[in-house]
Order: C-alpha cells, then structure tokens, then sequence
C-alpha cells in the first residue's frame, strides 16, 4: 500500500480549543514541536474576537490580532510546514496561506446548538435545557445559512484573491462510517446511506449537486429550506477539495413509523452492537466513539463515488483513551492505543488510495495537543501530546507523537 509522493500530513487544533493551552504566548515552542515530529502541514483556526472584537461586520479589525496570524504562518512557511487556514480580512492580510476552509463541522453547530442543545447556543425544543428553540425548524435553517454563507466566502476568493495568490478553498464536513444492524435487512442497509445523507450530504450534496438529499425532503419536507437560484449558485461548485473529518462507526437500524419532529438521523437508531452481537469496536474516554478502520475506507470510497472522485484531505481523525485523564504521566506518554488507531486508519486510507482509487491527498491527525475538548471539558484528551494543565501548561509528545513520521514514511512514495 502507499500514499502519493506529494502527500501532505500533520496535525490539527482549532483557536478556541487550544487557547488554554497558551498556544498564542508558545506558538514558537509548537511550531518547534511540529518540526520535531517532521510534518510538513498544520491544520489551526482563526479567533474571530481576536480579529474583530466587537463582532460586528463593518466593526474595526485588531491590527495586533492581524499581526499574530501572519507572523504564525511566516514562522509556519519558514519551517516547511503548509498551513491550513480556517473571510476577506484573512484572504488579503495572509496571501501565504495556500488552503483555506471557510467552516469546520457544520453539522455540529446546527444539529447540536439548534437541536440538543448540547452545543452553543444551545437552543432546543426540549424546555428543561432552554427557554429559547425550536428543533424541528432552527437546525435546518442554520444549516442552510452556512452553506449559504461558505458560498459567499469562496466567491470572494475566487473572485477576488484567487487570481493573484492561488490556492484552494473548501469546507469540512464529519461524518461517522456505517454498517447495517442486520446485513440481511434491506431497510438496515438502506438506513446506512440515510444516516450519510442526513449527516454528510445535508451540506455535500449542495455543494457538489445544488440540492438537498432526496431522503432528507421526503423526511422534512417544506422545514428544510429551499435555495433560491442566487444561493444554488454561489452554493453549487463551491468546493475545490472536500475536508472530512472522521472518528468513528456505528451499525444502523431503521425506524419503523413517522419519525419526530425532531429527528435529525433520518429515522434510525446507531448502535454500536449488532444483530450478532459483533461489537464495532473497543471502547474510548469519548461515548461516541468507537474505532473501526475499515469504516474509515468505506466511507472514503462512498464518497468518492457520490460526488466524482473530488481531491479529499482528511483534516481531523484520532482518538481519546478509556480513563487516559486519570493516568499518571508516565503512564499517558505510553498510549499505544492511540499508535494502533492511527496505524490502523492511516493504512486503511493508503488502502483506499492505491486499490480503491480514492484521491485522498492529506491527513491531519486530532490533535496536536491536549485541549478543551467543549462539552467534555478538559478530562478527554485527544492530544498526541500531553498538556500538563496544572503545571505551566508544559507539553510532553507521547508515543503516538512519534508513530507517525515513520508510517508515513513508509507509504508515501519516493520517486
């Protein structure tokens, strides 16, 4: 198996996540971690208050915030590393930056800061969480403005920037891998593109097709919203790579009846366990997450063949560790767990990649660093390197840190 000679991979973080960990004061100390580690991409986020304070759209920008990016990206360039940036202040204050992404999950700001609740700004219909919310409507609608929105954005870019400096531009979307709960039941296997559907296609197929999935209009009829001709085309063509982030897999089992209003999966459950008894995979620190390479290959190869084989980085996958929190250091620093989780799917991409045709051209594992992890908190670490949140933020790579260069080194190509 192998990977292309050209291929790019690294780490990932995003602002708010990382700021904690003192990241603005140690960007130095991380960009030598980086090299330390020999990748040659890193994948970090914008703090849109550190650019634009007061938040509004014709609000002054922060110079000195302007400033912190681009001597980062400098200091990145310098050091041979590819930054992935994630819209017009950026586009003209960092021509550097060569690969831009206008939103990181989506499906997460929508589905559980509209519907649970789970997420900011934590709206939902459910009146013992929120005062404020309306399920069944608000998710879809925020949805439909992002995409909206990342439209917007890629125009500007392409019209205004793109000539001139180059580059790619893009959105990330996460989705989970998915197994039938009974492999015999034709409704379970249909119920497995659904859960795609209404995960990943919600903003993919108006990306690739300027529409929304045909199960996701028979489900929610006239609350999804429909695209105006001027929306369809700025939405439609408006992905020059398609960023996937991925963790997980779970067995589906479709749903009999009418489903509630507020279903967000497509009438189904996801479980972890099958008609057989056959468990997904071993357990995580995460209730959600359960490692399964070979659904990270399928689904690789199910949407190559839906949107036509588009260029695809994967720009986040990686793994929390059962109880890894309440480990000592030393203990911590020995996480072979998380060496055989990126083994596992980093084989399984080249795997996709050489047999199956798959153009994946990046990886970017989660996470560089130990970080607040929003609703979790700070006890589930996703790091390859250990935050010691109680001393001085002081950073210890753990194995995991060094696995990946030679992996990589053994699939990507040489000549």
């Amino acid at each position: 198996m192998s990977l292309p000679k050209d291929f790019l991979w690294g780490f990932a973080t995003a602002a708010y996540q990382i700021e904690a960990c003192d990241s603005y004061n140690r960007t130095d100390e991380d960009i030598t971690l980086l090299k330390e580690l020999g990748v040659n991409a890193y994948r970090f986020s914008i703090s849109w208050s550190r650019i634009i304070p007061l938040g509004g759209r014709n609000d002054p920008v922060n110079q000195a915030g302007i400033d912190h990016y681009v001597k980062f990206v400098d200091d990145l360039t310098d050091a041979g590393i590819t930054p992935f940036f994630y819209a017009r202040t950026m586009f003209k204050a960092i021509p550097k930056v060569k690969h831009w992404i206008t939103f990181n999950e989506p499906w997460c700001s929508a589905i559980l800061g509209y519907n649970t609740g789970f997420f900011a700004p934590g709206h939902t219909s459910d009146r013992t969480k929120s005062d404020v919310g309306d399920s069944a409507r608000e998710p879809w609608i925020a949805g439909h403005n992002m995409l909206v929105a990342h439209g917007r954005a890629v125009k500007t870019y392409r019209d205004d920037f793109k000539p001139t400096n180059g580059g790619e531009i893009g959105i990330t979307l996460n989705g989970d891998a998915t197994y039938p709960w009974d492999p015999e039941d034709p409704e379970d296997v249909a119920a497995c593109d659904r859960k795609i559907e209404f995960a990943i296609s919600w903003f993919a197929d108006p990306i690739y097709f300027g529409k929304y999935p045909d199960s996701m209009l028979a489900q929610l009829g006239d609350r999804l919203p429909t695209f105006t001709e001027e929306e369809r085309a700025l939405v439609q063509g408006s992905n020059d790579f398609y960023g996937m982030n991925h963790y997980t897999a779970n067995y589906i089992k479709h749903k009999t009846g009418t489903p509630p209003e507020d279903d967000f999966l497509g009438n189904l459950e996801t479980l972890f366990d099958s008609k057989n008894g056959e468990c997904i995979g071993p357990e995580t620190q995460s209730f959600w997450l359960r490692p399964n390479p070979q659904g990270f290959r399928n689904l690789l190869n199910w949407l190559s063949k839906r949107y036509g084989q588009p260029k695809i980085y994967v720009t986040e996958n990686g793994t929390s560790l059962k109880g890894e929190n309440d480990m000592e250091r030393d203990q911590i620093l020995e996480d072979d767990f998380r060496v055989a989780y990126f083994d596992g799917y980093v084989k399984a991409m080249a795997e996709a990649f050489e047999k199956d045709g798959v153009n994946v051209q990046g990886y970017l594992a989660w996470s560089l660093l130990d970080n607040f992890e929003w609703a979790e908190g700070y006890e589930t670490r996703f790091g390859v390197t250990y935050v010691d949140y109680e001393n001085g933020q002081k950073r210890y790579p753990k194995k995991s840190a060094k696995s990946l260069k030679p992996l990589f080194d053994s699939l990507i190509k040489k000549d």
